[in-house]
C-alpha cells in the first residue's frame, strides 16, 4: 500500500506587519501588503493551485512539503521518500515610483531536506525553504559586518509524519519571524498560522549564520486557524462603515478585563492573546481571532479577560457596528469550544485550542 500526503506554507506581507521607516515605503505605494491568501488551495492544475497563486503575486514565498510511504501486507512500512515537486518556490517584488515600475524575482536557497526519521509505525520528514528578495535593502544590523546590502532571508521548517495506517500529522518547528506563514494540510485546507510577526527582529538580524542555512532556525509561535464565521466577520469589521481602531499592546497588557464594562469586539491582528476567568486560562488565540462579543451580546459586562501573551496589535469596533445574528452565532461557536492548553513554540508546531470566549 502506497500512501502519499503534503504539507504546504505560503508565507505573505500583512497590513500592520511593517514597522519602523521601512513602513513608509508601504504607505506611500513604493512597494505593496499583500492580501490574505485563501482558505483554501486547489488542487495541482486546478484554480486556486499554488502555481496559479504564484502567477498573481499572492505570497511571498511558498513551501511546498510532499513525501510517501509503502506498506507491506502486515502493514510495516517498506519503503519512503519526497514526492516529486516537494520544495520552495519564491514570489516576486514590484516597486513602483511614480508611473514606472520594477520587479524583482527573489533569489531561492537551497531547500533542505533532512533525512527520513523513522519511528514506530511512522515516517517523519523535514523540509526548509526560503530565499530573499531580489532587491536590495541597505541597512545597518546588530552585528558583523554592520553593515547588509541584500534583503533579509525569509524560511519555514515543515515536517510531515506519514502512518502506516494511513493517517497523517504535520508541524512547523521553524520560520523566519517575518511575514506572516499559513500552513495548509494535505486536503488543501488552512490548518495552522503564525501567531507572531517581528518585523524590527528579522529586519536585523536573519542572514547569514542566523538561519537555517547557517547555525540556527527560529522557533516558530503557532496557533490555531480562526473560523470561517470569524473570517467573515473580520471584514466587515477591517472594511466596514465605522473605522476600526488599530491599538498595539505590550506583552502582560490586559486588553478587557473581567467584570469591567464594554461593548467593543476585537480583531487580532497580530500576536497571541489568553483568555482567563477567575484566574484560570481557558484560551489562546492568535492572528484573525475575534473576540469581545458576549459583552455586547449579554449586558455589557466583561465575562473573561483577555491578556497578550505577545507584543500584538488588535482591531476593535463598537459590536452594534456588527451583524448582531453573526455575533450571537460566534458567541455560540465560543461555548461550544472546550477549555484548552496554552499555544507555545514547540516542534512539533502544535497550536492550542479555542476556547471560551468573553
Amino acid at each position: 500500500m502506497r500512501y502519499e500526503s503534503t504539507v504546504t506554507s505560503l508565507s505573505w506581507i500583512p497590513s500592520e506587519a511593517v514597522t519602523g521607516g521601512t513602513k513608509a515605503a508601504f504607505e506611500g505605494g513604493f512597494t505593496h501588503y499583500d492580501q490574505p491568501p485563501p482558505g483554501e488551495l486547489g488542487r495541482p492544475g486546478e484554480p486556486g493551485d499554488v502555481l496559479e497563486l504564484q502567477r498573481a503575486d499572492r505570497f511571498r514565498f511558498a513551501n511546498l512539503l510532499s513525501a510517501w510511504i509503502e506498506t507491506d501486507d502486515s502493514g510495516m512500512i517498506t519503503a519512503a521518500g519526497y514526492a516529486a515537486g516537494s520544495g520552495g518556490l519564491m514570489g516576486s517584488s514590484t516597486v513602483r515610483i511614480g508611473p514606472a515600475r520594477h520587479t524583482f524575482q527573489a533569489v531561492a536557497l537551497p531547500d533542505l531536506q533532512r533525512e527520513p526519521e523513522y519511528g514506530d509505525g511512522w515516517v517523519r520528514f523535514t523540509q526548509t525553504c526560503g530565499g530573499r528578495t531580489g532587491m536590495p535593502a541597505p541597512r545597518r544590523v546588530a552585528h558583523p559586518p554592520f553593515l547588509q546590502w541584500q534583503a533579509p532571508t525569509v524560511w519555514s521548517t515543515l515536517t510531515l509524519t506519514l502512518h502506516a495506517s494511513g493517517r497523517t500529522g504535520l508541524g512547523v518547528p521553524g520560520a523566519s519571524r517575518f511575514p506572516r506563514h499559513w500552513v495548509y494540510d494535505g486536503a488543501g485546507k488552512l490548518a495552522r498560522k503564525s501567531g507572531l510577526t517581528d518585523f524590527g527582529h528579522w529586519y536585523r538580524k536573519s542572514f547569514g549564520k542566523h538561519t537555517p542555512w547557517g547555525d540556527e532556525d527560529s522557533s516558530a509561535l503557532v496557533v490555531a486557524v480562526e473560523t470561517a464565521l470569524e473570517r467573515e466577520l473580520s471584514v466587515h469589521l477591517m472594511q466596514g462603515a465605522v473605522k476600526p481602531r488599530i491599538t498595539a499592546h505590550p506583552a502582560g497588557a490586559t486588553l478587557m478585563r473581567q467584570d469591567a464594562h464594554g461593548t467593543d469586539v476585537y480583531l487580532v491582528l497580530d500576536g497571541v492573546v489568553r483568555v482567563e476567568r477567575n484566574g484560570e486560562v481557558l484560551a489562546e488565540y492568535g492572528p484573525g481571532a475575534m473576540l469581545g462579543e458576549r459583552a455586547r451580546l449579554e449586558g455589557g459586562i466583561r465575562t473573561a479577560s483577555v491578556v497578550a501573551v505577545t507584543p500584538c496589535k488588535v482591531a476593535s469596533v463598537d459590536g452594534a457596528a456588527l451583524d448582531q445574528g453573526a455575533l450571537a452565532e460566534l458567541s455560540g461557536q465560543h461555548r461550544r469550544e472546550a477549555p484548552a492548553q496554552p499555544a507555545e513554540a514547540a516542534p512539533a508546531g502544535e497550536p492550542g485550542q479555542r476556547g471560551e470566549e468573553a
